[in-house]
């Protein structure tokens, strides 16, 4: 169910977006952007405790509704209540994710990880998408999914998050091709980015050698992958699908070799 802010609003007041895994790190930051910038934002997040609270202390513009992306029947009645609630969705940011980057080792992975990762990584995104174009389609909206560089390089221990993510940019490029030109659809990449809450990052701040190691000498933020969200969400980016934006400040390798 929707849950409401502390007071009374216009529901029929500005677009709506729903962001997912909107409870910390990247989705809460494109969630704050959005509302920033005028947008009424619903924010959905398994964590129901967490996102009910973030979502109380954004505003008069933030809601929040209880979603595990991977369930189709909790997708369709989370779409449901959005639609039910303002009558119209013009944005959709599938952010949701297993966010840990490593893998136990190949050779002990457990199966159930892997389709728990993918499950959530990839398939939610599809069935978000399945769910939310029919009301996309009606107002000319957008979509953008949230990739990782590690679909672009590789790690040591991380095939299941590589996998999901490679194939979460090659379904976006597919979308962007079914879906347009109704609706965009396009892929954000994060790289190199610190994606804490502002507090941990205050209270523990990044060393020196952490922004040493990058030519232009500072690690990126939340909101800079937020920024890069809000354009392709915007008027200014509506000649803009089937795209991605890295943002990883040029870090990221396409190969790796033995020494």
């Amino acid at each position: 169910m929707i849950e409401w802010g502390p007071q009374t609003r216009d529901a029929n007041n500005g677009k709506v977006a729903l962001v997912t895994g909107a409870a910390r790190g990247i989705g809460l930051g494109v969630a704050a952007w959005l509302i920033a910038e005028g947008w009424q934002v619903v924010l959905a997040d398994i964590d129901r405790a967490r996102g009910s609270k973030v979502a109380k202390a954004l505003g008069n513009n933030a809601w929040f509704v209880g979603m595990d992306v991977a369930h189709e029947s909790q997708v369709a009645v989370g779409v449901a209540e959005v639609l039910g609630q303002f009558g119209r969705l013009d944005a959709l940011v599938s952010n949701a994710a297993v966010a840990e980057p490593h893998n136990p080792p190949l050779e002990s992975l457990d199966l159930a990880y892997w389709n728990r990762i993918l499950a959530v990584n990839l398939t939610g995104t599809m069935l978000l998408v399945k769910h939310c174009a029919p009301y996309l389609r009606a107002h000319h909206g957008a979509i953008v999914t949230i990739a990782s560089t590690r679909a672009h390089q590789s790690e040591p221990d991380s095939e299941a998050y590589a996998a999901s993510k490679g194939g979460l940019l090659s379904l976006t490029h597919a979308l962007a091709m079914s879906l347009a030109p109704e609706i965009r659809v396009n892929a954000v990449t994060p790289g190199w980015i610190d994606a804490r809450d502002p507090s941990a990052r205050l209270e523990a701040p990044l060393t020196e050698l952490d922004h040493d190691q990058h030519p232009l000498g500072r690690v990126g933020l939340v909101e800079d992958v937020a920024a890069q969200v809000a354009w392709l969400l915007s008027e200014n980016a509506s000649f803009v699908t089937g795209q991605e934006l890295l943002v990883d400040g040029g870090m990221t390798r396409k190969l790796i070799y033995l020494d």
